[in-house]
C-alpha cells in the first residue's frame, strides 16, 4: 500500500493584498472538499501557515475530526504582500519570470525548483515517517504545480494536460484536488486538480 497525499489549493480568497481569508463563496467550497473526505480515513492534515490555507483545512479537519498542523515548508512561492510598495503588476510580472526561469531568485520568496523542493522534501517526510497513510495537504496553486514539474517529466505532466509546464500558472483551481502516491521510492500521479467534489 502506497503513501497517498490529497493536495487541495487553498478555497476562494478574498480580494485584496496581503494575508487575507478565504471569501463566502470559498467557504462553500471549503465545506464540499471537507465533505468529499468524508469517507476516507484521513491520517493528518496539513496546512500553509497563510491565512486562506488555515480556513481552507480547517473545514476539512474539523470533518475528519482531528486537528491540522502548520508548515512553513507548504507557504506560497511568494505573496503579494511581502516585498513592501509592489505593485499587482509587478507582482505577476515577478511570478511569471520565476515561472518561466525556474532556478530565478525574486526578491522575496522563493525560486520556483526552491518551493517545489520545499514540499518534495515534506512529502518524504511523511510518507518516511508515517507509510501507508492518507494525508490532506492544503497549500497553494503555484506550489502543486513547482512540485509537480519538479518530480514528474513532462511527457506524465502532458498527459493529464497538454503545454502543462508552459501553462502551469493557469491550471490549479481554488480547493481542487491534486492525489499523488509514494511507494517508498518512487512518485506517482493519480489524479490532477479534480473539482468534481466542488460541483455535485
Amino acid at each position: 500500500m502506497n503513501t497517498t497525499f490529497y493536495l487541495v489549493r487553498h478555497a476562494i480568497k478574498e480580494k485584496g493584498i496581503g494575508d487575507v481569508p478565504i471569501s463566502p463563496k470559498g467557504i462553500l467550497q471549503a465545506q464540499a472538499t471537507a465533505h468529499y473526505f468524508r469517507g476516507i480515513p484521513i491520517h493528518a492534515v496539513f496546512s500553509s501557515p497563510l491565512r486562506r490555507a488555515k480556513e481552507t483545512a480547517s473545514y476539512i479537519a474539523s470533518e475528519a475530526k482531528i486537528r491540522f498542523t502548520e508548515d512553513t515548508r507548504l507557504r506560497e512561492r511568494a505573496n503579494w504582500g511581502e516585498l513592501p510598495e509592489q505593485t499587482f503588476d509587478e507582482f505577476v510580472a515577478m511570478w511569471e519570470r520565476c515561472t518561466r526561469e525556474r532556478d530565478y531568485l525574486p526578491h522575496v520568496g522563493d525560486s520556483a525548483r526552491q518551493a517545489g523542493d520545499r514540499l518534495s522534501s515534506f512529502i518524504l517526510e511523511i510518507a518516511g515517517k508515517h507509510p501507508k497513510t492518507n494525508n490532506v495537504i492544503v497549500t497553494h496553486g503555484g506550489l502543486i504545480t513547482d512540485y509537480l514539474v519538479n518530480v514528474f517529466s513532462e511527457e506524465v505532466l502532458n498527459k493529464w494536460h497538454p503545454s502543462f509546464v508552459a501553462e502551469q500558472s493557469s491550471l490549479v483551481s481554488e480547493c481542487s484536488i491534486t492525489r499523488v502516491s509514494h511507494d517508498g521510492k518512487s512518485y506517482a500521479l493519480d489524479c490532477f486538480a479534480s473539482v468534481e467534489h466542488i460541483h455535485e
